[in-house]
């Protein structure tokens, strides 16, 4: 595959959190596949949302309460869907990024 294919802007963390959305008309639940100081990837969506829909995200890092990001749906995926940020550059959004990739890392040796 060529790196064309590959516009990612930031690095995506690999996550399994349990993830509700809302379109403002419809709302779904989901798991957070990945995130990334830009985005967020949604697998196994009840639903999946036309591209372009705004919406909701509610993800749920134990034992904090939601943490809720705004977006647009950017592309499909085979189970779900890709969500571009409205406001990437929020500092509560890389702190989310950072709080979702401490809780994934793996431990560290020695």
């Amino acid at each position: 595959m060529s790196g064309s294919n590959t516009k990612r802007r930031d690095l995506r963390i690999q996550t399994s959190f349990e993830t509700l959305y809302s379109t403002g008309g419809e709302e779904g639940v989901g798991v957070l596949a990945d995130i990334s100081y830009s985005g967020a990837l949604l697998d196994k969506a009840s639903l999946q949302p036309a591209i372009g829909t705004p919406i909701r995200l509610y993800i749920f890092l134990p034992p904090a309460e939601p943490f809720e990001l705004v977006g647009r749906v950017v592309r499909h995926s085979q189970l779900g869907f890709a969500v571009a940020y409205d406001e990437p550059s929020d500092p509560s959004v890389r702190r989310l990024v950072d709080n979702a990739a401490a809780m994934v890392a793996p431990p560290r040796r020695g």
